[in-house]
This record gives C-alpha cells, sequence and structure tokens, in this order.
C-alpha cells in the first residue's frame, strides 16, 4: 500500500523532525509495530484509512519496533501494538492492542481540532473581558457548528456562572457530557461555583473580619472570609483560614474545611508548591 501525505514511516534519524517538531502543527500519532504482530497488522489499515478520511487533521507517523529498537525503548515500548499522540512536542495519550475503528475514532476526536474552537476560544475572550453578550453569540454559533462538541457545553456553563447564575451553573456543570467528568478544567470550576455559593448573601470580607476578630471560633465567618479570599485571588490567605477551620471545626458544614482545601487543590490543577505545602498541613493536622 502506497503511502499517503498524512502517513510517514519514521526512523531516529527523523523522529525529531516528524514527531516533536511537527507536532506543534497538528497531532502525530505513532504507531509502534512489528512485522511479526499479527494484531499490528489489523490496527494498520484501520489507522491508515482514518489517516485519509481525517485529512491531515492528524499525522500518522510509523515505527517498525524491529529495525527502531533503540527509539522503542526510549519511549517505553514493551506491547505491541502500542499508538501514541503527541501534541506540542510531547506525548499526551497512548492506547495498546488492536482496537476497532470506533475506538480508535473517539481516541482520536479526544485530541483533534473541532469545528467550533475557534469560536470557544474567542467566546473565552470575550468572557474574560466581561463582554458575556457578544461570548453568548459565539457560544450560540459554536453550538450550531458543532453540537457535538462537549466544551461548547462547559463555556455555556462558564457563562452561566459569570451571569452571576451560581444555582444554575452548579446545576449546569452536574450535567456536563461524562467525557468531561475528570477533565480540570471541570474541577476548577466546580471549585469556583462552591466558594461563590457561599457567598450568596455573605457579608463584605471586612464585617466577616470584625466577627472573626470579636469571636475566632465563628466558623461561619471564617468559611465565607475563605470564600472572599479565594475569589479575590489570595489563596494562601484562604488556605490558612480553611485550615485553621478544620483544626476548629470538623462539624461545621459537614467538613467544609477540609472539602474547600480540597476544592483550592483542584482550582489550582492539583500541583505545585502552594498545593503539596497545604496538603502535607492538611495530613498533618488530620492524623
Amino acid at each position: 500500500m502506497a503511502l499517503s501525505p498524512y502517513i510517514v514511516t519514521v526512523t531516529a534519524e527523523n523522529f525529531e523532525s516528524v514527531v516533536i517538531d511537527g507536532s506543534f502543527d497538528r497531532p502525530v500519532l505513532v504507531d509502534f509495530w512489528a512485522d511479526w504482530c499479527a494484531p499490528c497488522k489489523g490496527l494498520m489499515p484501520v489507522l491508515a484509512k482514518l489517516a485519509e478520511a481525517y485529512g491531515g487533521k492528524f499525522i500518522l507517523a510509523k515505527v517498525n519496533t524491529e529495525e527502531e529498537q533503540a527509539l522503542a525503548a526510549h519511549f517505553g515500548i514493551r506491547n505491541l501494538p502500542t499508538v501514541q499522540l503527541f501534541k506540542s512536542g510531547e506525548m499526551v495519550d497512548q492506547f495498546m492492542g488492536a482496537l476497532p475503528e470506533s475506538q480508535v475514532r473517539e481516541f482520536l476526536e479526544r485530541h483533534l481540532p473541532r469545528a467550533g474552537d475557534g469560536l470557544l476560544a474567542q467566546a473565552q475572550g470575550l468572557m474574560a473581558a466581561g463582554d458575556l453578550d457578544r461570548a453568548a453569540t459565539l457560544l450560540e454559533q459554536a453550538r450550531t457548528e458543532d453540537p457535538d462538541n462537549a466544551r461548547v457545553a462547559l463555556a455555556e456553563v462558564q457563562l452561566t456562572a459569570a451571569r452571576g447564575d451560581i444555582a444554575g451553573a452548579t446545576d449546569g456543570l452536574e450535567r456536563l457530557p461524562l467525557e468531561l467528568a475528570h477533565d480540570p478544567e471541570v474541577a476548577s470550576l466546580r471549585g469556583q461555583l462552591r466558594f461563590a455559593a457561599a457567598l450568596v448573601g455573605a457579608p463584605a470580607p471586612a464585617q466577616l473580619a470584625e466577627r472573626l476578630a470579636a469571636d475566632p471560633n465563628d466558623s461561619e465567618a471564617r468559611y465565607r472570609l475563605a470564600a472572599h479570599r479565594v475569589l479575590a485571588g489570595d489563596i494562601e490567605g484562604a488556605l490558612e483560614d480553611l485550615l485553621a477551620l478544620m483544626k476548629r471545626d470538623r462539624k461545621y458544614g459537614e467538613d467544609a474545611g477540609r472539602k474547600g482545601m480540597v476544592a483550592i487543590f483542584d482550582l489550582l490543577g492539583g500541583q505545585g508548591e502552594l498545593v503539596s505545602r497545604y496538603r502535607a498541613k492538611m495530613m498533618t493536622a488530620l492524623y
């Protein structure tokens, strides 16, 4: 079978240019295979068909592991076939075994550009600038052009939150497609909504600070002050308040101090110096 413009044989010599550098332009799907591997031969026509069907939305790079053993070892290939997807110079996802075409398509769809992605990016910029009406117009257009794009639904929830409808946004968050269940952006939004909900009808930060000065055991004031700090960007101050609440009153809000700290960890993507430091403090306080 003649190779198409979208299918490239990769060796150690051209891996850097084809896969690493090339993945900054569009995703590169790397198929690690061997001539003796029957499942590899079953998967090959599926990958080739999809490379043609997607018309250059991704490049299929084929690595013969018998001839490129050092390359296979470098990427930790132990089972064949192994298929890895590279974006922006890094391997971001992989699967092993000869999956059926439907599952390979599902794998690809998680990473390939969508028709509505450009509109979504514009809408996100408008939301950040506070132009919510124009953002809503673009989201309606994205929904029409790309109705199956799960990220359109997420952006709609973000818009609802930006309009101040915290209850509506929280409800919308729970109805997002299952494919977004573990998305870091969803986890971050869930944390933001948690603290925004705590501020509905809440006093101003100065009043809450006065209440705490008068009574350090005022758990409601401490939690709501932490919520104010989160939304104002004072993350470490919020973590200090929540840690103090967790130490003083585990019963308040069904352990709201600990749950609030976990929500902030999600807001921060679950990593970084601040997360590591306060996760250690939280564990010490718990045990």
